[in-house]
C-alpha cells in the first residue's frame, strides 16, 4: 500500500501553518480553555480544574469590571469621533493647499511613526504638574498661577490620555479622508457650484457622502486599537489615580500577572474581544450602507 503524499503547494504551507498554530492557535485555545478554570500563576496545576461559567457570572458582579468596560467604551467614543472631526479638518486643509503638499501629507504621517510606549513617555513629562510643557505654557501666559495636576486628579487624567491618543492616531483619520478627496471626481463639485449651493451645502451633500466609506475604514482599524488601548494608559497614570483611568486591558494586565488570577483574567480578556467584535460590525454595517449609497448617489 503506497504512502499518501501530500501536493507540493501543501508541503510548502505546511512549516508557516505549523508555526502559526504553535505561536497563534495553541495560545489561543489555552487562554480560552483557562477562563473556564481558576487558574492562577502562583498555583500551576489549577489550569486543570474546570469550573464552567463561574468565571464570567462573576464577572457580571463585580463592579471594577464594568466601571473599566464603561470608561472604555467612553474613551473609544470620544476618541473616535475627536480624531475624525481633526482628521477630516486636516484632510481638508491639506487638499486645498496649492503648494507643499506632498509635503504636508509626509508630515501628517509622523505621528504614526512614534510608538505608544514612546508617546506615552512624551505626554506623561508634557503634563507633568512640575516641570512638564503644557502647565509652564498655561502658566506663561498667564491662564493659571498654579501647577494643575493633570496626571493627579482623575478626569484631568482622563483628558491627558485622550489627548495623547488623538494626537498620535489623528493622522489615520487624515490620510483616509485625504485619499477620498484626492478620488473623488470634480464633475459633480461643479454642478452644485452651478447650481447654487453654498460651500457647506455641497460638503454636506456632495463631499462627505462619498468621504464616509473612507471615514468608516478608519474608524473600523481605530476601534481595534482604542479598544485593546493599554501601552500610552499604563505609561501615563498606570490606570491611576486609584484606578480612575483603569481601561479593560490595564485591568485584565492587572489581574493577570499583579494578582496572577490568569483564569478570570482571560474570561475579561474575551469579553474585550467581543467588545472590539461589536464595534467593528457596527463600523462593518455603516460601511456597507455608506457604500451603496455612493454607488446609488454617483
Amino acid at each position: 500500500m503506497k504512502a499518501m503524499r501530500l501536493p507540493p503547494h501543501v508541503m510548502l504551507l505546511l512549516p508557516a501553518v505549523i508555526l502559526l498554530a504553535a505561536v497563534i492557535l495553541f495560545p489561543l485555545l489555552l487562554s480560552l480553555w483557562s477562563s473556564f478554570t481558576p487558574f492562577r500563576l502562583t498555583r500551576p496545576d489549577s489550569v486543570w480544574q474546570f469550573v464552567g461559567l463561574r468565571n464570567y457570572t462573576r464577572l457580571a458582579g463585580d463592579a471594577d469590571f464594568w466601571v473599566a468596560f464603561g470608561r472604555t467604551v467612553l474613551l473609544l467614543t470620544l476618541a473616535l469621533n475627536l480624531e475624525m472631526l481633526f482628521g477630516l479638518g486636516l484632510a481638508l486643509l491639506v487638499e486645498r493647499a496649492s503648494r507643499g503638499q506632498r509635503v504636508l501629507r509626509t508630515i501628517l504621517m509622523f505621528p504614526m511613526m512614534f510608538s505608544p510606549v514612546l508617546v506615552g513617555f512624551q505626554f506623561k513629562f508634557m503634563f507633568n504638574d512640575n516641570v512638564g510643557l503644557v502647565n509652564n505654557a498655561l502658566q506663561s501666559l498667564g491662564l493659571t498661577d498654579q501647577a494643575i495636576p493633570w496626571l493627579i486628579d482623575g478626569k484631568l487624567a482622563f483628558i491627558a490620555i485622550l489627548t495623547a491618543e488623538i494626537w498620535s492616531s489623528t493622522a489615520v483619520f487624515a490620510i483616509f479622508i485625504l485619499a477620498g478627496l484626492m478620488a473623488m471626481p470634480r464633475d459633480p463639485l461643479e454642478a452644485a457650484r452651478v447650481d447654487g449651493c453654498t460651500p457647506w451645502q455641497t460638503f454636506r451633500y456632495v463631499t462627505w457622502p462619498f468621504l464616509m466609506p473612507f471615514a468608516f475604514i478608519a474608524m473600523t482599524i481605530r476601534s481595534l486599537d482604542v479598544a485593546r488601548a493599554y501601552d500610552i494608559i499604563t505609561i501615563m497614570t498606570d490606570g491611576g489615580p486609584a484606578g480612575r483611568t483603569e481601561v479593560l486591558w490595564t485591568l485584565i494586565a492587572r489581574t493577570a500577572y499583579s494578582d496572577a488570577r490568569m483564569g478570570i483574567a482571560n474570561a475579561m480578556a474575551y469579553v474585550a474581544i467581543l467588545l472590539s467584535i461589536a464595534f467593528t460590525a457596527i463600523f462593518f454595517r455603516q460601511l456597507a450602507k455608506a457604500r451603496a449609497q455612493v454607488a446609488a448617489d454617483w
